[in-house]
């Protein structure tokens, strides 16, 4: 077998890898939306619940910092 036959195959084992993971995220991303039809069906916010999702993937120190820096800007436009 030449290094050019063997190039390619591992090139092929790559893109097949790639490909059945992307259908597998796919298949996840339609797991999660159905989790997220099915609370908003029961009268949760959908758009809330993502919200609380990204600050939980958060460290506890970044949130804070966050909050903090939110909590200044909508006081300096009067929101507060």
């Amino acid at each position: 077998m030449s290094e050019g036959n063997i190039a390619g195959d591992q090139l092929r084992l790559y893109i097949e890898r790639i490909e059945r993971l992307e259908e597998e995220k796919k298949g996840i991303g339609d797991d999660v939306k159905d989790v997220y039809l099915e609370a908003k069906a029961n009268g949760y916010d959908a758009k809330i619940m993502r919200q609380i999702i990204r600050l939980r993937k958060m460290q506890p120190h970044d949130r804070q910092e966050m909050e903090a820096i939110l909590q200044t800007y909508l006081a300096a436009l009067g929101m507060e």
